[in-house]
Parts: structure tokens; C-alpha cells; sequence
């Protein structure tokens, strides 16, 4: 089950919106009863009426005097307005109210026309409903919605908001195996131990051992960080006890740490368990960090959190576990021995990983037999898990729309273009001049990679605008996952971004705003290496910057400030220029020898609009050895 939720909270919620209801309809169903059968009349009138013998069963009360009067033949006694009211009636007989004036006489003179009265003591709790209970009942209906905005579900939601808002789930509602996650089969050996402890703890506990106290899930964003940790909960047949680490954290003070207690209590109850924090750097980032004192909130929240792993032991059957794609932010004293003692990390899918990927998102997919998932794991180097099954179902939606009766070849592409540079916008209109640069811009990104020794070769060119702002791209597909690149290898890849600018710069002797992505990931490769890699001549081996996790071998990570002077800073900015001028010399040359080859491969372009591998290699069949 997802939530608990209590009947009686419920029933008692919606009796209160009856009562509600009810009430007001009654009320103004008296009003306008009462309204249409009663008349209203001056007391001036009232008297003349007295006078002429046309009152009869009078009621006298504090305020008003209530009775029936014989309309007929009183023209003459009461005021124009009066008989304009009554004169619509069809009954001559009707009821009337007036307000009581202080008329001593009244009474001498009822008995004197010899009308039957009779006095009534009024009673005031429909007004006092009116004026005091309706809007007591208008402020809680205000104040109970104010509180289900903060988090609640009913009226007396404040009387729980120290409870935890973790969404248990139970054995039969997981239905997550590890048969469901592919491509992270390191991480799923790591945690069997897991699902072992849970289904025989006897075994562990017989020679004393026991498990890590917490279970730290590391990886980039999409990886499986979460689905990992429901399939041991699923393998392991015990309740998932799942909460985000930013559910913790409150605007009123003490509200976190108070949750935090009571999650562990019923962890408790529930155990054998598990407990999965998403997102824990929301809740256990360094403290100190933001300049607030040490007794704010989140610091409150992450103390309690700490207190609460120290305090219970392994053997009661309850495993923490948490998912992160920051730990480099998280609090040292959650990953000592004792707490989070036990590091999982979840890389980015490899060659084979990905094609174990694609097949299982596809098991349930009508897919053409011309589809070759060993080709779409080649062409998606780099891309997680979810990045992975958003293509298949992009495929499907592809496949749906044209009426397809199966997934065939063609949709995969272009769903994994559309990953890679966003949809297609055939409608957007460029110049002639436009289309002509960018064409001569993507051509000199593909013919420096075709003539690079290490360079991906290509795999498509297109000058199709897609997504925001992207005119075209040129697609490389990688031979191989790559782990460790060489510096030969990054001046290659330096060289073919540079290569875009410099067939603008050979062609029309100007550039463009199209070259500045391609100029910054540049900037960042050359700023690597010569700040973390220690690939600079002049700087020599020294890694001056900090690299943030998620950026190791990726093609162009990003930095963080370096400690150093600013005599170095002018140092490394004058290297980054050098290294960029060196990268734009080499490009110019090769694009210069090879002029023609990239005027034809632009004509192409400007006729074709999308230029796949056999194409382009048509252009090359007579092309030099690589330089």
C-alpha cells in the first residue's frame, strides 16, 4: 500500500462539509419561506389596521408583532407603498410583521377591537448561529485548507505534522526483482548480501557478524539509484519504507528531527524492513555549509538522523538505505564507520549494459526484426538507464503515430536523434546565406573527425534545426566504451569542435554565433587539461582545480575554484589561450589542404539536409591516409 489512510478521519471530514451544507441550506430556505409568505408592513399601518377591525390572531414578541390581517376594502387606512406590496396577492387574507414600537396603549386597544393575542419570549440561537457559529465554521474551513497547502490531509492534520510522510509498501505492491534491473550487474552482486541478511539473519548473527548499518547508492541522475533499491526490498519480500530526504525538512522548527523519530519507531514495528531515503543531500549536507547558525532546521534534522543510526542495531532487521548524486556535498559524519559505512556506486551503463538495457525495456514492445539493439546500444554511449528506456518509448510513440505494425530500425534513430539534439523544427525558416553556413559549419566538424587519428567516426550530419537554438549536429559514433583518454586522444576531440568555427573562418573569413557551445565545451576540455590532468607543457604535472563527481570521464567535466595565486590563474589563462590557437592552426590546415572535399560534403548537405554514414564515406573514397 502506498499510504494508511484512516476511515474515520475520512468520514469525519466529510460530515463536517454536511453539516456544513445543510445548515446554510436550511437557513436560506427560511429566509425565502419566510419571505414569500410574510408581509412586511410600517407600524403606522399596522395601527390603522388595528383600528379599521382587520387584525386578527396577533402574536406580540420583544421586537415584532406578528398576526393576520384582512386585506380587503383598506385602501384608505394604509400607506400607498403597503398596498402596492399586497395588491399582487391573490389570498385577501394574509400573514404580516412589524416592527414592536414602545405603545403603552396597544394592549387597551387590542381588547377593545376585541383581537386574540398572545406573547411569545423570543429565542436567539438562530442568530446567535448567524452571527457567531457560521463564521467560527467559515475560519476552520479556511484554516483547514491552509493546512493541507503545508502537507496535511484533513483538519487535524496539524495535530500530526511530527508524523513521517514515507509511503510503505508492502511485499506484494513492490514488485521490483533484480530481474527487473540490467546493466548495473556490480552494484546487484553488492547488494545480495542485503537480501540475504533479511531472508536468513540467523546465518550472519550465528558467528556474531552483522550488516553495515547503512547502504549508500552513488550514481549520476537516471542510473537506477532507486529501482536498485526496491528490487532488494522486492527480493528480499519485507516492507519498503520510502521518503525523500527535502519530505524532512519544514518550516517550523524541530519538525524534521520529530519525523526522523518517528520513522525509525516505525521502522521498528515494521521490521524486518527497509528504509530508502531519496535524495539524501537534501537532508544530510555538510553542516556549516550556507552560513546559518548550527541550531537551524535542516542541521536539527540531519543531528537527529545521526543520533537515530547510532541507536539501533542491524539485528532488529531494519537496513537504511539512500540514494545520492552529490556525495561529495554530504556530511562527513554520515559516511563514517557506523552509519553510511557501506559505498554502492552505479556507473553509467557500458556497451554491453546498455544493449541488456534496450532489451528489457523492448520485451514488451512489438519490435521488427530489422531492429539491431547492439547498434542502439553503440549509438547511446553515455546515456543511463532512463535515458535508455525514454528512447524505446519514443521509438513506440514514433511507431504509434505512423501506424506502424511494428518498431522497426528508422524510428530508433529517430528517437535517439531527437536525444541527442531535440526535435526536429522543419518549420523553422533560415536564409539562404544561414542555411549555407551552417551546412559549412557542420561539414568542417565532420571532415576533422574523419581525418583525425582517434576521433569517433561519423555516423550522421544533419542540417535540420532542432530543439533551442541547435541549426544542425554532426554524430559520432564511438567504436567502444572509453575509460581513459589519452592526450592525444582530447586534442583530437579539441580538434573537432574547433572544426566548425574554422570551415567559417576558411569559407566566408568570418565566423558566426553558431560556433560559441562548441567554443565553450572547448574552453572547459583545454581548462582540464591543463588544470586536472596535467597535460600542459608549461604548467607541468599539477591538478590545480577540483573535479566534481559525475564528470570523471566525461568529455568535458566541469570545475570547481582552485586554490592558487593569481600569478598561476594568469599562468593557466595564458596556457588555455595557446592551446587554443595551437588546436585552430591544426584545423586550419587540414581543412585548407582539403578544401574541395569540404565544399562537395556542404553541396551534399544543402541537397540532402541529412547525410548518413554511406553518403558521407562517398565523399571520402579517394581520401588521403588520416594525418
Amino acid at each position: 500500500m502506498d499510504t494508511r489512510v484512516n476511515p474515520a478521519e475520512t468520514k469525519n471530514r466529510f460530515s463536517f462539509w454536511y453539516f456544513l451544507f445543510v445548515t446554510l441550506l436550511v437557513l436560506t430556505f427560511q429566509y425565502w419561506q419566510g419571505r414569500s409568505t410574510v408581509e412586511t408592513i410600517p407600524y403606522s399601518d399596522f395601527k390603522n389596521l388595528l383600528l379599521a377591525g382587520k387584525i386578527s390572531n396577533l402574536t406580540l414578541r420583544d421586537t415584532t408583532i406578528t398576526g393576520s390581517v384582512d386585506f380587503q376594502n383598506t385602501q384608505e387606512v394604509i400607506s400607498a407603498d403597503t398596498w402596492k406590496s399586497i395588491s399582487s396577492h391573490a389570498k385577501p387574507t394574509h400573514d404580516f410583521i412589524t416592527i414592536r414600537m414602545d405603545d403603552p396603549h396597544l394592549t387597551e386597544q387590542l381588547q377593545a377591537a376585541k383581537v386574540r393575542y398572545s406573547a411569545v419570549i423570543d429565542n436567539h440561537w438562530i442568530g446567535t448561529i448567524i452571527s457567531w457559529v457560521i463564521p467560527a465554521l467559515v475560519f476552520v474551513a479556511i484554516w483547514s485548507f491552509a493546512i493541507r497547502r503545508m502537507g496535511g490531509n484533513s483538519v487535524g492534520s496539524l495535530m500530526n505534522i511530527g508524523k513521517n510522510k514515507a509511503k510503505v509498501f508492502v511485499q506484494q505492491k513492490i514488485g521490483v526483482k533484480f530481474t527487473d534491473v540490467e546493466g548495473i550487474d556490480e552494484a546487484k552482486q553488492e547488494l545480495m548480501e542485503v537480501v540475504e541478511f533479511l531472508r536468513t539473519p540467523e546465518r550472519f548473527q550465528r558467528l556474531g557478524g552483522h550488516l553495515p548499518k547503512g547502504i549508500l547508492i552513488v550514481g549520476a541522475p537516471g542510473t537506477g539509484k532507486t529501482l536498485l533499491a526496491k528490487a532488494v526490498a522486492g527480493e528480499a519480500q519485507v516492507p519498503f519504507l520510502s521518503i525523500s530526504g527535502s519530505e524532512f525538512v519544514e518550516m517550523f522548527v524541530g519538525i524534521g528531527a520529530a519525523r526522523v523519530r518517528d520513522l525509525f519507531d516505525q521502522a521498528l514495528k515494521l521490521a524486518p524492513c527497509i528504509i530508502f531515503i531519496d535524495e539524501l543531500d537534501a537532508l544530510g549536507k555538510a553542516r556549516g555549509i550556507g552560513g546559518f547558525s548550527g541550531n537551524d532546521e535542516r542541521e536539527q534534522t540531519l543531528n537527529q538522523l545521526l543520533v537515530e543510526m547510532d541507536g539501533f542495531d542491524t539485528n532488529q532487521g531494519v537496513i537504511i538505505m539512500a540514494a545520492t548524486n552529490r556525495p561529495e556535498i554530504l556530511d562527513s559524519a554520515l559516511l563514517r564507520p557506523g552509519r553510511f559505512d557501506r559505498h554502492v556506486s552505479i556507473d553509467r551503463p557500458d556497451l554491453k549494459g546498455r544493449a541488456k538495457i534496450l532489451a528489457l525495456h523492448t520485451k514488451h514492445l512489438v519490435v521488427a526484426p530489422s531492429v539491431d539493439l547492439g547498434v542502439i546500444a553503440a549509438k547511446t554511449a553515455g546515456y543511463a538507464g532512463a535515458e535508455l528506456a525514454n528512447i524505446v518509448n519514443e521509438a513506440a510513440l514514433k511507431a504509434a503515430r505512423e501506424n506502424k505494425s511494428a518498431v522497426d530500425m528508422d524510428d530508433f534513430e529517430v528517437a535517439i536523434d531527437r536525444a541527442v539534439a531535440g526535435l526536429e523544427k522543419r518549420n523553422r525558416v533560415m536564409t539562404t546565406a544561414e542555411k549555407e553556413t551552417v551546412a559549412y559549419h557542420e561539414a568542417g566538424h565532420a571532415l576533422i573527425a574523419e581525418y583525425s587519428a582517434t576521433a569517433d567516426k561519423v555516423a550522421k550530419i544533419s542540417i535540420i534545426p532542432r530543439g533551442f537554438g541547435s541549426l544542425g549536429f554532426t554524430q559520432q559514433l564511438p567504436t567502444e566504451d572509453r575509460y581513459l583518454l589519452k592526450r592525444s586522444e582530447l586534442l583530437d576531440r579539441l580538434d573537432v569542435l574547433l572544426g566548425g568555427r574554422g570551415a567559417e573562418m576558411l569559407i566566408f573569413n568570418e565566423p558566426s554565433t553558431g560556433a560559441q557551445a562548441d567554443l565553450q565545451r572547448a574552453t572547459d576540455l583545454v581548462r582540464s587539461m591543463v588544470t586536472q590532468y596535467g597535460m600542459s607543457d608549461i604548467l607541468g604535472p599539477i591538478a590545480l582545480d577540483k573535479q566534481k563527481f559525475g564528470a570523471i570521464f566525461s568529455d568535458y567535466p566541469t570545475q570547481s575554484l582552485g586554490e592558487y595565486s593569481e600569478a598561476t590563474a594568469r599562468q593557466i589563462d595564458k596556457e588555455v589561450q595557446h592551446m587554443m590557437y595551437l588546436a585552430e592552426n591544426r584545423v586550419r590546415t587540414t581543412l585548407t589542404n582539403k578544401k574541395e572535399k569540404l565544399k562537395k560534403l556542404a553541396s551534399l548537405l544543402l541537397t540532402q539536409e541529412t547525410v548518413n554514414r554511406e553518403a558521407f564515406s562517398s565523399v571520402f573514397e579517394d581520401r588521403d591516409n588520416a594525418i
